[in-house]
C-alpha cells in the first residue's frame, strides 16, 4: 500500500513505524473477524511492547468491578483508559505505556479494561469507566487525572463530563492522546485526512458502527463528547491531536468548547505524526517529544499548574 500524498510529508523515522506496524497488522485487519482482529493486534502489541523501567510494578485487580491493572506510585492517580476502536485491546495492549507513565512521573496509574464491542455494545465501555473512575477515586489518595488514546481519549472525556466536573471526584485534569470524539465525519479532518496511514475514514466508520451494534443513533454526549450542550466546569485538559489522522480536528475542537465555557483547556496537533505513534515513542523523535510533553502535563496537572498560555 502507498500513501503518495504523504510521502514527503512524514519522516524517515515514521515511515518505518508505518511498515513495521503494518507488517504486524495489515491495513485490511478490520475486514477480518473480530477474533482474528484480536489475535493481530495482540501480537503487534508484544512485537513493540518495552517492558517496564526500573522499580515499576503492577498487579491485577478490580475496582468497581471492572478489571483494570495498578501500577503503585505516589502523588495522585492516573486513570488510563486504552485504545482500540472499543474492539481491541486491553490491559496488555498499553502495558508498557502505563508503566513508562508511571515510571516518568511517579504516579500511581490504573489501566481499565472495560468491556469490547461486538459483544457489549455502547453503553457497556462508558458504563465501565465511570465505574471503575469512582471506585478508583474512592480508594486511592490524592488528585485524579483522566487520560486516553484514540477511543479512550472518548471514554476519558466522555467520563469527565458525567462524573469530573467543579472536581468532582477529585478529578483535577485530563490529557486526551489523538481521540475522536465524535467530531462531524463530513468536513475537516476527516475528509482531508480520510486515507491516511494507520487509520484511515472507512475504519472511522466501522468502529462506529460496531460500537452501535448496527444502526448509528443521534449523538450524545455518553459516545460522541463533542455533542454535550454544557463544557462548564471541566477540569484542565491537554488535547493531543496526530497531524496525519482523520481524526485530528477533534482535539482542537473540543478543547475550544472548553475555552468557550469558562474552561482550562490547550490543544496541540502533533506535526508529521500519524494515528497510533505512542507505540513509536522509543523509536521516532516527534512520538518522543510528543510523550514527553504528554507525561509532562500530567506531572503539572497532578500538582495543579497549568503551564500554557490558554485562557478562557
Amino acid at each position: 500500500m502507498t500513501w503518495e500524498p504523504y510521502e514527503n510529508l512524514i519522516d524517515a523515522p515514521t515511515w518505518e513505524f508505518i511498515r513495521q506496524t503494518y507488517a504486524a497488522y495489515p491495513a485490511d485487519t478490520a475486514a477480518l473477524s473480530v477474533a482474528d482482529q484480536r489475535a493481530i493486534y495482540d501480537g503487534m502489541c508484544r512485537a513493540f511492547h518495552r517492558g517496564y523501567p526500573a522499580g515499576v510494578t503492577a498487579s491485577d485487580r478490580a475496582f468497581g468491578g471492572v478489571p483494570c491493572r495498578h501500577y503503585p506510585g505516589a502523588g495522585g492517580t492516573v486513570i488510563y483508559f486504552h485504545g482500540g476502536g472499543y474492539v481491541v485491546g486491553g490491559l496488555h495492549s498499553h502495558d508498557d505505556v502505563c508503566a513508562e507513565i508511571r515510571g516518568t512521573t511517579g504516579l500511581h496509574v490504573v489501566s481499565v479494561d472495560y468491556r469490547l464491542c461486538p459483544e457489549h455494545p455502547h453503553p457497556a465501555a462508558y458504563d465501565d469507566a465511570l465505574a471503575a473512575t469512582r471506585a478508583i477515586s474512592a480508594e486511592l489518595p490524592g488528585p485524579i487525572l483522566l487520560a486516553g488514546d484514540s477511543a479512550g481519549g472518548n471514554l476519558a472525556a466522555a467520563t469527565a463530563q458525567a462524573v469530573g466536573r467543579n472536581g468532582a471526584l477529585g478529578i483535577v485534569g485530563m490529557v486526551l492522546i489523538y481521540p475522536g470524539l465524535g467530531g462531524d465525519r463530513q468536513v475537516g479532518s476527516y475528509v482531508t485526512h480520510a486515507d491516511a496511514p494507520m487509520l484511515a475514514a472507512t475504519d472511522v466508520e466501522y468502529y462506529a458502527g460496531i460500537r452501535h451494534a448496527g444502526a448509528e443513533p443521534a449523538p450524545d454526549p455518553t459516545f460522541a463528547p463533542l455533542s454535550d450542550a454544557d463544557f462548564s466546569g471541566l477540569p484542565p485538559t491537554l488535547a493531543i491531536a496526530a497531524e496525519f489522522d482523520p481524526l485530528s480536528d477533534d482535539a482542537a475542537a473540543y478543547a475550544a468548547k472548553l475555552r468557550a465555557a469558562g474552561c482550562l483547556a490547550h490543544a496541540v496537533t502533533e506535526t508529521g505524526l500519524v494515528h497510533g505513534y505512542l507505540r513509536a515513542r522509543a523509536t521516532v523523535p516527534r512520538a518522543a517529544e510528543s510523550f514527553s510533553r504528554i507525561t509532562t502535563a500530567l506531572t503539572d496537572l497532578a500538582a495543579g499548574r497549568w503551564p500554557y498560555g490558554d485562557a478562557p
